[in-house]
């Protein structure tokens, strides 16, 4: 039977199309991105390879990665259509896994076979005509707990999730397993690597020290680090545009950073290997993630305060919020709590990601924390326990837009989805994804840990967050 219905499905990708004037038919961009979507929501490898070889030939390269995409997502559903010309189709989609929506462009050759020349998905937050209903807390409360089962018999969850109102939890659970041979479960309590989550800490280190008086928003990068290689950097790059990603430093991943992965051990060692690097575009231009800005950030916490970046966030942030599972200890010392991270490898099978991460976390992130003590985090911040009402204010006020309509502060993510407003930052590596969503209008906060790939966390986080009461 299986094999029937991959013949079928063939047949209606590949069979000729209707001439273009015939009455009724779709134009052609808009029939090629509707095959593309069957063959892609297909999940069979031999139905998808068959049309990319005919239409799209050039991502035949990226076929496992575009099923694992498949896997992750369980395809996409056309909710509607926004643009349809012969050689361009837009629409939104919705992920069949999730509450995501997307909008989806698909562009064609003007010419015989009229072969896919563009194909673009981006992440968009949910449309107002898509809204979902607001339940009452219990029910809303009720449909995460059947989602994050759900998702955790499909193997899609594994971690820890936590929801306050008010300043009392209200729930507070723990999913799968956070180490596999052995079968240890995961707990509340369970510490979770969290990605570039530690950036929240690092603003915040660094708003300290401008409510100290220490440091200007305004300060170029050069005034604390007066030997950094390059003089233009120094001289343009400002610690504002740090905080927002505006600064135009570019990133720590790649090649370079694989080739010295373990040898990358102080904030200085990333320093000299990428301050000869000049700048991917004018400060203060555009928006671009920028792991390395943030690193940047932390020595100049370390120039100022004149301590280790780490021993700064512990007296100044984790020891004043009661944040006691919260650290960013070397990878090779034994954390008994600490999960291991799983990332999806080769046969689609839970591998370790042992071999991904970096000696210890950073100024820009890997460092690791629990559900617990992320909420704790959130309070101090709404107590004003890390910065008086003035300095945290000024530092969730949103200053740059970023891809997909939210966006950033310093150092934290500032989203308003259909009415409910909240700052935080989301965390996602191979084997690793966590978000932090403080809704204060609301008065919720939500906290969600996984030791998964992205985006088991921040699906979850979004889920909740799409569903409880707005006050």
């Amino acid at each position: 039977m299986k094999e029937l219905i991959r013949l079928l499905v063939l047949l209606l990708l590949l069979s000729p199309r209707l001439p273009a004037q015939a009455p009724g038919a779709p134009p052609i961009a808009e029939e090629r991105a509707k095959a593309w979507l069957v063959a892609f929501n297909s999940g069979d490898k031999a139905v998808l390879k068959a049309f990319l070889e005919s239409y799209r030939p050039s991502a035949l390269e990226h076929i496992d990665d575009t099923l694992e995409f498949r896997e992750r997502t369980g395809g996409f559903e056309l909710e509607r259509a926004e643009e349809s010309t012969p050689t361009r189709f837009a629409a939104l989609v919705k992920e069949k896994d999730s509450d995501q929506f997307a909008r989806w462009v698909v562009e064609v050759e003007p010419d015989e076979p009229h072969r896919i020349s563009k194909l673009e998905l981006r992440a968009i937050p949910r449309p107002a005509e898509f809204a979902l209903p607001r339940l009452s807390e219990p029910d809303a409360l009720a449909a995460w707990t059947r989602y994050l089962e759900s998702e955790t018999a499909a193997d899609r969850f594994s971690g820890a999730a936590l929801l306050s109102k008010d300043g009392k939890v209200v729930f507070s659970h723990a999913y799968g397993m956070a180490d596999r041979p052995s079968k240890t479960p995961n707990q509340p309590n369970t510490q979770f690597r969290i990605g570039s989550m530690n950036k929240m800490f690092t603003a915040v280190s660094i708003m300290q020290l401008v409510q100290a008086g220490k440091i200007q928003l305004s300060d170029p990068l050069g005034k604390f680090l007066p030997d950094y290689a390059n003089k233009d950097v120094a001289s343009k790059v400002t610690i504002e545009s740090l905080l927002t990603h505006t600064g135009g430093t570019g990133d720590i991943f790649g090649p370079d950073f694989d080739a010295h992965r373990l040898e990358l051990r102080t904030l200085e060692d990333y320093v000299k290997l990428y301050e000869n690097r000049g700048l991917a575009f004018e400060p203060g231009s555009r928006w671009e993630y920028s792991n390395y800005g943030f690193i940047l950030l932390g020595v100049i916490v370390e120039k100022v305060s004149r301590q280790s970046y780490y021993d700064y966030v512990r007296e100044h942030v984790f020891r004043p919020a009661a944040m006691t599972s919260t650290d960013s200890l070397p990878e090779n010392d034994k954390v008994p709590e600490r999960s291991v991270g799983y990332m999806k490898q080769g046969q689609g099978l839970w591998q370790p990601n042992t071999d991904t991460l970096p000696w210890r976390g950073t100024s820009a992130g890997g460092g690791y924390s629990t559900v617990e003590d992320l909420y704790r985090f959130a309070l101090a911040l709404e107590n004003h326990k890390l910065l008086d009402a003035a300095y945290t204010e000024r530092m969730t006020t949103p200053e740059a837009q970023r891809p997909g309509g939210d966006h950033y502060a310093f150092g934290f993510g500032v989203s308003d989805d259909d009415g409910m407003k909240c700052i935080g930052h989301g965390g996602g590596a191979p084997g690793m994804n966590g978000d932090l969503k403080i809704c204060q209008h609301a008065g919720y906060v939500i906290a969600v840990l996984a030791n998964l790939d992205p985006p088991a966390a921040q699906r979850a986080s979004t889920f909740i967050a799409d569903r409880v009461p707005l006050k």
